[in-house]
C-alpha cells in the first residue's frame, strides 16, 4: 500500500476567551538538583519520596523571589489577574514566593486556584528515577522510551506527554468558559508548558517532540484579543539575570 503525503495546511486554531495567558515554570527544585549531579556521575539511585511533595531548592527558593519582582513590574491592567496552580510543592513554593515578594514591592493580589489537572507528568513505576537509575533497574524500558521517543512514551503505571496534553487541553477549555476576558497565570511544570503551547497551536499542529527547552523559573506568554490566543515568548528568563549576576559574583 502507498502512503500518501497530506497537503500543508494551517492548524485550525479553537477558540479561548482569554485575554492572555502567562505560564511559569516551578524554580529550580531538589529534584531537579539531584537529577543533574546524578547524569554527571552516572548515579543509579532514585530520588528519595514522592514526586509531588518534591520541594524548592535554595536557587529555585531565590528564582521565586526574581519572579516575584517580574510580576510586580506588570502593569496594571496588563499583567494576570487569576492564578492557577498546580497542586505539586515546588510549584505552590514557586506562586508563595512570587506573591510574598510580589506584596513587597505593592504589586498586585492575586485570586489563586489548584487544579489537579496542571500536576506534572506521572512517571509510575520510575517515579523520581534519573535516567541512569532507568537504564540499571530497566534496560528493556530504556530501550523502548529511547525508541518510542519522549512524547509518545508511557512508563508503566505513568504518562505519556500525549496523556499530559488531554487532560491539560481539558483545563484549557475550561478555563476559556469559566474566565471569559481574563488575564490568566499558570504555575506549573516544563510537561505542562510544553502541552499548553502543543493545544494552543490548534487542531493539526505538530507534535512537540524538539522544542527549546523549558527553564526553570522561565515565563511563557500568549496573547489574547478574547478570541484566540497567540504566543509571544517562550521560556523567557530576562528577570533572572541579576540572580545569575549576583551568584556569578559569589564565585569569582
Amino acid at each position: 500500500m502507498t502512503v500518501r503525503a497530506l497537503p500543508d495546511a494551517m492548524p485550525l486554531v479553537p477558540p479561548c476567551a482569554l485575554s492572555g495567558l502567562w505560564a511559569v515554570r516551578h524554580g529550580q527544585s531538589t529534584a531537579n538538583v539531584a537529577f543533574a549531579a546524578a547524569e554527571e556521575s552516572g548515579a543509579t539511585v532514585p530520588v528519595p519520596g514522592r514526586d509531588r511533595d518534591v520541594p524548592l531548592s535554595q536557587r529555585g527558593a531565590s528564582q521565586a523571589v526574581a519572579l516575584g519582582d517580574w510580576l510586580a513590574r506588570q502593569a496594571t491592567g496588563a499583567g494576570p489577574d487569576l492564578v492557577v496552580c498546580s497542586p505539586y510543592t515546588r510549584a505552590l513554593q514557586t506562586w508563595e514566593g512570587m506573591a510574598a515578594r510580589a506584596a513587597e514591592l505593592g504589586g498586585p493580589r492575586l485570586d489563586v486556584l489548584v487544579d489537579e489537572r496542571l500536576r506534572d507528568r506521572e512517571m509510575g513505576v520510575f517515579e523520581l528515577h534519573p535516567p541512569a537509575a532507568l537504564r540499571a533497574r530497566a534496560p528493556q524500558e530504556a530501550a523502548r522510551r529511547e525508541l518510542l521517543g519522549e512524547w509518545c512514551y508511557r512508563p508503566p503505571g505513568g504518562e505519556a506527554f500525549t496523556d499530559v496534553a488531554v487532560r491539560v487541553g481539558q483545563f484549557v477549555h475550561d478555563l476559556g468558559r469559566a474566565a471569559p476576558g481574563r488575564q490568566v497565570l499558570v504555575v506549573a511544570h516544563d510537561g505542562v508548558v510544553i502541552a499548553l503551547r502543543y493545544v494552543l497551536a490548534g487542531v493539526g499542529a505538530a507534535a512537540p517532540e524538539e522544542l527549546p527547552p523549558v527553564p526553570n523559573a522561565s515565563v511563557s506568554h500568549w496573547n489574547g484579543d478574547g478570541h484566540r490566543l497567540r504566543l509571544a515568548a517562550w521560556g523567557d528568563t530576562a528577570h533572572l539575570t541579576s540572580l545569575d549576576d549576583m551568584e556569578g559574583m559569589t564565585h569569582v
